[in-house]
């Protein structure tokens, strides 16, 4: 009788036992799970409170009545350019629509639409071509334009002239093998704000006869009739 009551105290008290041990494993790695999450800042946010993405991949979202748009030069002679407005890719390495020399978008000030894109060949193109484009585009036309390799070679006063009435301020000063990137309009009555450039320069550039590549984000104002 005596034995028969010890081992029913010995069979509590292991299963007592193991229940502890079961309790003890399963608290302690799910505390370490949950310790693991909380170092790898898994929140589990909802989608809905994720950063926003914004168009063409700026940094911010524009106001009402702006087009948001990014422009980048190419790089050297091997990577092309790319030109983005509202969102929408006009000209790019992928669209197969680049060349080298000027790479450029004419798009509606007020719709915001895609009027036309060209490619222009600055070292051995003809020049007359850009110069009919040029005189062809009519007011209220936003102007999209990335240099690629060379953009000046065939560069004249009279084209150089052109983009200056667009509102252009450096390309006076563009010259073999600069990197330019620039949005002007037609009847722009100010300089306009979105343009960079940098020369050529051997002790400076970041490639083997090429400088760095440009890469210019904005809002530009739609055109109010």
């Amino acid at each position: 009788m005596r034995a028969a009551v010890l081992i029913r105290y010995v069979a509590l008290f292991t299963t007592l036992l193991g229940a502890w041990l079961l309790a003890q494993t399963y608290f302690s790695w799910s505390w370490k799970a949950i310790s693991l999450r909380s170092w790898l800042g898994a929140t589990n946010k909802p989608s809905s409170e994720q950063l926003p993405r914004h168009k063409c991949g700026n940094q911010r979202s524009c106001p009402q009545n702006h087009f948001a748009f990014k422009i980048i030069s190419g790089a050297a002679n091997v990577v092309g350019p790319s030109i983005c407005f509202d969102d929408i890719i006009l000209m790019s390495s992928v669209k197969n629509n680049i060349g080298r020399g000027l790479n450029i978008a004419l798009v509606n000030g007020t719709s915001g639409q895609l009027l036309t894109e060209r490619t222009f060949d600055m070292y051995s193109g003809d020049i007359s071509k850009l110069d009919a484009f040029l005189q062809g585009i009519t007011d209220g036309t936003f102007v999209l334009v990335a240099s690629y390799d060379d953009a000046a070679t065939k560069m004249n006063d009279k084209i150089r002239a052109r983009f200056v009435e667009l509102g252009s301020s450096y390309v006076k000063n563009l010259g073999f093998r600069d990197n330019w990137i620039f949005l002007g309009a037609k009847g722009l009555k100010n300089k306009s704000p979105f343009e960079e450039h940098i020369k050529n320069d051997k002790d400076t550039n970041k490639y083997d006869g090429w400088p760095e590549m440009l890469e210019m984000e904005g809002c530009a104002p739609r055109k109010m009739d």
